[in-house]
């Protein structure tokens, strides 16, 4: 049991590769909390989870300096610590630079970055405080390390995800903390499957095509990478028992992308 007593935070968990994160947790032991703009999604997540005991769902939207501070005082009272955060929560907004609205780009930029920072900062002060550490775990993409057309914002948040992470990798050494990103390729989850047909709108092709000559050309086997890998690759990490494997981001896209 991998997870065995260790609490994890988890954000946007209560849908898509969040929640597969947070089901691995609790199957390996682990107890989770299913921060989520949408409270009553995170509370049906948590019952699913086991309840109370297991799992713990809190309302928290990651822009919100006061809902996060909320959030994470609001886990350490049910669970009385916290090992592994887990930055999951994003969205994402295609359009050719030239005509993405400034609005836009703020929230896109504000959901990945500032949420990573306010999310992480919570984390850090109960982290530092206690002997142990812990595990900070960033949701990056392929994207942090390549370019797609169409996606300037979510490129540009996903890089800085990196640099956030090898900074958190260095600040939280001497407390034992480690951090790091996994950068999947594209995941068939509510939020790809949105992005088919604006794609094919934008570039004039066909959905198929959109699947198999934008988002999957450049992996070995034209498959997407699965809700289960990512969760997986969260498990490993949030498990490594020291800080040989820190400021690293791991790729997990059926080699899109080889490092």
């Amino acid at each position: 049991m991998r997870m065995q007593n260790k609490v994890a935070v988890v954000t946007g968990a209560a849908s898509g590769i969040g929640k597969d994160i947070a089901t691995v947790f609790v199957r390996e032991g682990g107890k989770v909390v299913i921060a989520d703009l949408n409270k009553a999604a995170a509370d049906a997540t948590a019952l699913e989870l086991g309840g109370p005991d297991k799992a713990l769902g809190v309302a928290m939207d990651v822009t919100s300096e006061e809902q996060v501070e909320k959030g994470i005082a609001e886990a350490l009272a049910h669970f009385g610590r916290i090992d592994t955060l887990v930055s999951n929560a994003g969205i994402q907004i295609v359009a050719p630079l030239d005509q993405f609205p400034f609005d836009k780009w703020k929230l896109l930029l504000s959901i990945h970055l500032d949420g990573a920072f306010l999310t992480t900062r919570a984390v850090l002060k109960h982290m530092y405080s206690r002997p142990g550490g812990g595990s900070v775990i960033y949701m990056g993409s392929v994207h942090s390390k390549e370019a797609s057309v169409l996606k300037a914002p979510y490129v540009t948040a996903k890089h800085g995800l990196v640099g956030l992470a090898k900074v958190v990798a260095k600040e939280g050494a001497k407390h034992g903390v480690r951090a790091n990103v996994i950068c999947p390729g594209f995941v068939r989850t509510p939020l790809v499957e949105k992005q088919i047909p604006e794609q094919a709108k934008e570039l004039g092709i066909s959905e198929e095509e959109v699947i198999k000559n934008v988002m999957l050309k450049d992996t070995v086997d034209g498959e997407f990478t699965t809700v289960d890998d990512v969760a997986q690759t969260a498990l490993f990490l949030a498990s490594f028992p020291t800080n040989a494997l820190t400021g690293q981001s791991i790729v997990v896209s059926h080699g899109w992308f080889m490092q």
